[in-house]
Parts: C-alpha cells; structure tokens; sequence
C-alpha cells in the first residue's frame, strides 16, 4: 500500500509563492508517474500538473509560466514550486500516484490547504 504525504500550503499574499512536496511510501515511485490537482470550494477537483517517470511535465493552461512540478526520486517526492500565486489559486492540493503494473492504480494523498489572500 503507498501513502503520500502533502506539506508546504498555507496563507500567503497575492504574487506570493510557495512550494509544495509530497513524499511517496513504498518502492514505486520512480516507475510512477506523480500529478498535483487541486480543488476549489464549490468547484470540482481539476489538473494541475503531472510528470512522468522520464520528468516529461504537463500542466494546466491556468498555471502555465507560474507552476513547476519536479521529482527527487531518491527522496520518492515531488514537488510544486508556485509563483505568482493569485487568489483564483486558493484551493486544497492534492499529489497523485499513478502506477501501471499489470493494471493501473491511483492513490491519493489527504490533501494540503493554499490561501493566497491579502
């Protein structure tokens, strides 16, 4: 079984930034592909960006320029370096592991709050 663990959110101010990690248990990591999604109040959960074992990185069009995900496989985290925080990016974050081995599996971490408020 693979726990993730989220750190790094919190209150900051609008142009602000932040970096967010989230450490992997387990031995799957580097075979894995990690994503960070986000959820808003009232909104549904949505993309924010993935990277692929071979660090091939996608992200959503609203962070594009701001937002850099990263992997340390050697300290089975990643991360999600954020700059230029709005408060359109207030939501709780979430890191995702999806692994496909014989069959696709998702976990999910607890998730970590960012406000970005002035």
């Amino acid at each position: 079984q693979v726990q993730l663990v989220e750190s790094g959110g919190g209150l900051v101010q609008p142009g602000g930034s932040l970096r967010l990690s989230c450490a992997a248990s387990g031995s799957i990591f580097s075979m894995s592909t990690m994503g960070w999604y986000r959820q808003a109040p009232g909104k549904q959960r949505e993309l924010v960006a993935t990277i692929t074992p071979g660090s091939v990185t996608n992200y959503a069009d609203s962070v594009k320029g701001r937002f850099t995900i990263s992997r340390d496989n050697a300290k089975n985290t990643v991360y999600l370096q954020m700059n230029s925080l709005q408060p359109e990016d207030t939501a709780v974050y979430y890191c995702k592991l999806t692994v496909q081995i014989f069959a696709r599996r998702d976990y999910w971490g607890q998730g970590t709050q960012v406000t970005v408020s002035s």
